[in-house]
């Protein structure tokens, strides 16, 4: 590849490597030149462009990257558009993602023009969030490079493994004087670090602390997996609970680990089900060994004594739970990666529609917002935030059984734009962007979700995303992180529709398949022609 100063006759077919502004208007870095573009930078007086001139045998860079990322991406990850020389990689589904390190270092010694960025090993991830990136550092690279790095990427072993149903068991110890109240608080925690697993108590049980009393327990015990937290710390593999776990048929793999806090875990094996007993500060729900521990076994990664003696690196985890992680600026956000979510509204007064809720009408047995919400869930994206307001209690029962997060809404009278703030507000740390769905939109589909979310891509510019149908704007919305504050900045009853105008530059209009994006219901009118379009799909 050529790269340097031309006259604009000599630019043509070349890619412009420096944006430029030419007459009030910006012409892009990247722009592979016309005719067109030459004579007006002519006209304007400009003598010499920067550009980049491909010869025979380069790549252009974003060829090379979708090259490179295909060759890493395997069942479980998808493969996000290539734009500017990069492509990025994401979990399908919430899982465990491993690879061979050394392998990526030698990939990124093939050329410096070629790079491959990583989550750390083992990092758990949700659905939708960015595990790996590629990007070609020029405008083009040579075939006899890509095709070296090539050969090194088929050895990353890039690979998600999901998380795998499980029953689990979580049995505690009992010493006289202790009140209910422990008990109850550290069934309450156990379940909240579940279930970003996917997982969910099946049972639990209170035993006395003294092996016998456990034994006994363990016997019954037919669960995948059996937690136990003990009234006392373990000491020794002749204490309470590695011993009752030898008594009952069991054998015990390591007693303590190299993480702090969590360095008092016992595994163990009965019948060839892990059984853990968990260390004290497993009752709090700040993280620590135990988590790195349980998110292997969910994925159905190998969990050993060695397993245990390699997590010393990285183990020190201690100041972590301390001290709450900094809420990152949006200009350090809107790079991280992470999974979308979705912002649900569901606080209005439907106004327009009379006495009736339009959220609760029902289509096919089911209330117009639920259809919303399953679109969330089946598109694989996280628990979405629903603001509530109006008749909060019926909208909350209408999603009865969806996996969803509730934040009402005190002020929906005043209008759309405080909806949108306590969504905004509310949405997780982890997440890069969100989609504001609107509840009254029951036609949006799963599959319109997953591609708007993989057009998503802040690194290349694309930090809103709006779904078109027939040349027409629709609904949701994808917002990155960076542009918050713009959206807390509303006020009154209006959207957000007049913030795309302002930031036309970071607009990416994605196609749509489905007329869902442009069909809300506003009316009875629009309700019957809804259950009208329904019934005919149906016939």
């Amino acid at each position: 590849m050529r790269f340097g100063p031309v006259a604009p006759k000599d630019a043509v077919g070349a890619i412009l490597a420096h944006s430029l502004s030419l007459d009030g208007r910006r012409l892009k870095k990247g722009t592979r030149l016309t005719d067109e573009h030459a004579a007006q930078l002519a006209a304007a007086g400009i003598r010499q462009v920067v550009v980049a001139q491909l010869e025979a045998g380069d790549l252009p860079e974003d060829t090379a990257a979708r090259l490179l990322a295909e060759r890493l991406a395997t069942p479980g990850l998808r493969l996000g558009h290539a734009a500017t020389g990069r492509c990025n990689i994401h979990a399908e589904a919430p899982g465990v993602v491993t690879f061979e390190p050394d392998a990526v270092h030698r990939l990124n010694l093939v050329d410096e023009a070629m790079t491959l960025a990583t989550l750390p090993p083992a990092t758990r991830v949700a659905a939708g969030q960015m595990v790996a990136t590629i990007k070609i550092i020029p405008y083009a690279v040579p075939k006899s490079q890509v095709e070296t790095a090539l050969t090194a990427a088929q050895m990353v072993r890039l690979r998600l493994h999901p998380f795998r149903p499980m029953r689990v068991a979580l049995i505690q110890t009992r010493l006289p004087g202790q009140k209910d109240a422990l008990f109850d608080k550290t069934e309450r925690v156990t379940a909240a670090r579940l279930a970003p697993l996917g997982l969910r108590l099946d049972r639990t049980q209170v035993v006395s602390h003294d092996t016998p009393a456990l034994t006994e327990a363990l016997w019954d015990a037919r669960e995948d997996l059996v937690l136990i937290i003990g009234a006392s710390a373990i000491a020794d593999r002749q204490d309470v609970i590695p011993a009752a776990i030898a008594r009952a048929g069991g054998q015990i793999e390591r007693l303590g680990m190299p993480v702090d806090p969590g360095n008092l875990l016992c595994l163990g094996d009965i019948g060839g089900r892990p059984v853990l007993g968990l260390p004290g500060c497993a009752r709090s729900p700040k993280p620590n060994g135990l988590d790195t521990v349980l998110e292997r076994l969910v994925a159905g990664l190998p969990v050993d004594s060695g397993t245990i003696a390699r997590m010393g690196v990285g183990g020190l985890i201690d100041e972590i739970p301390e001290r709450p992680a900094p809420r990152l600026s949006p200009e350090i956000a809107e790079d991280r990666p992470g999974p979308v979510g979705a912002i649900i509204l569901a606080a209005g007064q439907s106004r327009r529609m009379g006495p009736r809720n339009k959220l609760l009408i029902e289509v096919d047995g089911r209330p117009i917002l639920a259809h919303v919400a399953r679109a969330v869930r089946e598109a694989g994206l996280p628990p979405p935030v629903v603001v509530t307001g109006c008749e909060a209690d019926q909208v909350r029962a209408a999603l009865k059984g969806e996996p969803v997060r509730f934040v009402h809404n005190p002020d929906f009278a005043q209008g759309l734009s405080t909806s949108i703030h306590a969504g905004i507000s509310n949405t997780p740390e982890a997440w890069a962007g969100s989609f504001i769905c609107l509840g009254d939109m029951p036609e949006v589909t799963p599959a319109t979700l997953r591609t708007l979310a993989s057009h998503f891509d802040p690194a290349a510019g694309r930090t809103i995303c709006v779904p078109v149908h027939g040349g027409r704007r629709g609904n949701p919305v994808l917002w990155g992180r960076k542009h918050f504050p713009r959206l807390l900045a509303l006020s009154g009853d209006v959207g957000a529709k007049h913030l795309l105008a302002e930031l036309q530059d970071e607009v990416t209009e994605v196609d749509a398949a489905s007329t869902g994006v442009l069909a809300d219901v506003d009316t009875p009118e629009d309700a019957e022609a809804l259950l009208v379009t329904r019934s005919q799909k149906v016939l």
